[in-house]
């Protein structure tokens, strides 16, 4: 049974275009045809694969292969449950949502409990730090220079060195043992009960863009290990899918993302007046929290630790964000280990002019390549020239790659003909083998034709091409189906997805109904609905509509038929060995 009627999701879907929720998230420009393009959300790329179709109501990467409605939408960009995006959306349209059942309802307040109990504990660890008992962690603070009213607009606060401070403190105000321990606040103990997971720390709370606090991060205020304590993945947080303080770095209008490695960076740069400033939770930089970055801004600005740790992290940031056509430029921040370092030492305005100064990604893995050979000596120029032309090389554009190649040649003094020329062989390489690969997988027919989805799978190839094909007429003219006495029954799909989606399809036009995407994504999984929007993106005649439907019948009918046979010739053969004594 769906969760919610189909009249309420119809409404839901009139009043949230898809055009305008993808467009918070997308930057959508027109393309041939009705349908809108963009850079997709879910995957890197550098050409826009993502289509919105405002007509049908529905999403399709061909890149990555994500599709589905509206709602689907929500639950994958915003990280959601079915029933979490459906209100996301009601609210976003002013909307009432019906009553749900006992378990729907169940989790959503589970939910919105773990949203409440964050809020409370951001308060307490607040108010502890601004009290009595945070007279250590606001030393620390006045020792970092980090302002009252920066520690204000963080939300700062204090963990005591205690056992169970918080858990005794959120008791108090009617939360449980388990909330405590599903929001990550809390480790059960050995013999039963629970302590705090946060203890004589520094507290950030971690705010997602809708201004929920999702989770915290906790600097020791000592020595010793961890040096940042996180909280661990909840049904509300997840590391490696958010950014510390993009709830404030999303406001700015400089352009660009400051991207840095620790917290109190983040803290110093915003308070000099830097609000672009972001880090990533103690972890390197993820793909998701890069794509989480390309919704709001298109350069960044990388600013990680000068030591070898901050190198390596920033050429791996480097190589992800550069997927994603962002502008990447990195700063080098000669005598100092860090932002703050820098901005204490420097002040705010050689930062800036430091930014303007910095270097693209491009110059600064030269640069950083060049940091490990004598280009003095034959042998480290070899080594040099080995390494920046392979750099080179991988460089998507020509004149990228003809420019360095000359900057290469001027900095290991090797003429630019010999450069260009090694430049050129090793990219024929690469897109040779490219050009390989792509010929062995077009090679793999069968593998091609089986959905991206590992949960749906086609044990009859041909049969499911046809079925494939009558789901996409029902979907694009439902017309065609009207008195027709020659359908397939379920039963004879060899797909039980597709089956299940010719019977939902076949209701729906029964109804008279156009075709209903957000109805549809409450009975099929984000997945399924990923399939479907593949499905109908396929190319067909519809001016010959009728015609292809009488050939998808016939296929399926004559590949049951096979079956049917060959079937009874086995049958027939077992009953044969059977009768001359030679067993199974």
């Amino acid at each position: 049974m769906p969760l919610f009627p189909d009249s309420f999701l119809r409404e839901l879907a009139e009043r949230n275009d898809i055009v305008e929720v993808v467009s918070e998230h997308v930057a959508l420009t027109k393309r041939s045809g009705t349908n809108m393009f963009g850079l997709c959300p879910f995957h890197s790329e550098k050409t826009p694969s993502f289509s919105v179709s405002p007509e049908r109501q529905f999403y399709h990467c061909f890149g990555c292969g994500k599709g589905g409605s509206v709602i689907d939408f929500v639950m994958e960009v915003e990280k959601l449950p079915f029933q979490d995006a459906v209100r996301h959306l009601a609210r976003r349209a002013g909307m009432t949502v019906p009553e749900e059942n006992d378990g729907d309802r169940d989790t959503a307040r589970r939910r919105e409990r773990l949203y409440e109990l964050n809020r409370e504990a951001a308060r307490f660890f607040y108010s502890l730090l601004i009290g009595d008992a945070g007279g250590r962690a606001r030393q620390y603070l006045e020792k970092r220079e980090i302002s009252a009213s920066t520690a204000r607009t963080f939300g700062l606060g204090f963990a005591p060195d205690t056992w169970d401070t918080l858990t005794r403190a959120m008791k108090q105000k009617g939360f449980h043992d388990e909330e405590l321990v599903a929001a990550g606040l809390a480790r059960s103990g050995k013999k039963g009960g629970v302590y705090d997971l946060f203890r004589d720390r520094l507290v950030f709370p971690v705010i997602n863009i809708r201004g929920q606090v999702i989770g915290f991060s906790g600097r020791i205020l000592g020595d010793g290990e961890p040096k940042y304590l996180n909280t661990p993945e909840t049904a509300v947080f997840s590391k490696s899918h958010n950014l510390y303080a993009l709830n404030l770095a999303n406001k700015t209008k400089s352009g660009y993302i400051i991207l840095t490695e620790g917290n109190i960076d983040v803290v110093a740069l915003h308070q000099a007046g830097l609000d672009s400033a972001v880090a990533s939770l103690g972890t390197s930089l993820t793909p998701e929290q890069a794509r989480l970055i390309s919704r709001y801004v298109d350069r960044v600005i990388i600013s990680y630790d000068a030591d070898g740790a901050g190198l390596r992290a920033a050429n791996r940031a480097i190589g992800i964000l550069e997927r994603l056509n962002i502008n990447v430029r990195v700063l080098r921040l000669d005598g100092a280990k860090d932002p703050d370092e820098f901005i204490k030492s420097r002040g705010a305005e050689a930062f800036r002019n430091l930014i303007e100064r910095s270097e693209n990604h491009i110059e600064y893995r030269l640069s950083d390549t060049l940091r490990k050979y004598d280009v003095l000596t034959d042998e480290g120029r070899v080594g040099f020239l080995k390494e920046a032309t392979e750099l080179v090389a991988s460089l998507p554009g020509v004149v990228e790659r003809e420019v360095y190649s000359m900057r290469v040649a001027e900095i290991s003094k090797v003429s630019g003909e010999v450069v260009a020329a090694e430049v050129r062989r090793i990219r024929g390489r690469l897109e040779g083998r490219k050009k390989r690969n792509e010929e062995r997988d077009s090679m793999r027919v069968e593998r091609n034709m089986q959905p991206e989805s590992r949960g749906i799978r086609y044990e009859n190839i041909r049969s499911a091409a046809a079925e494939e094909g009558i789901v996409r007429l029902l979907c694009l003219e439902p017309a065609l189906f009207a008195g027709r006495e020659d359908l397939p029954p379920k039963d004879e799909f060899s797909s039980e997805f597709l089956a299940r989606l010719y019977e939902a399809l076949l209701e729906m036009a029964g109804r008279g109904e156009e075709l209903q995407m957000t109805a549809l994504s409450s009975i099929f999984s984000p997945e399924e609905m990923s399939h479907l929007t593949g499905i109908i993106q396929k190319p067909e005649l519809l001016s010959q509509g009728a015609r292809a439907l009488g050939d998808y019948i016939e296929i399926i009918r004559s590949e049951n038929a096979g079956i049917a046979r060959e079937q009874d010739l086995r049958a027939v053969a077992k009953a044969l060995r059977e009768k001359k004594g030679y067993g199974n």
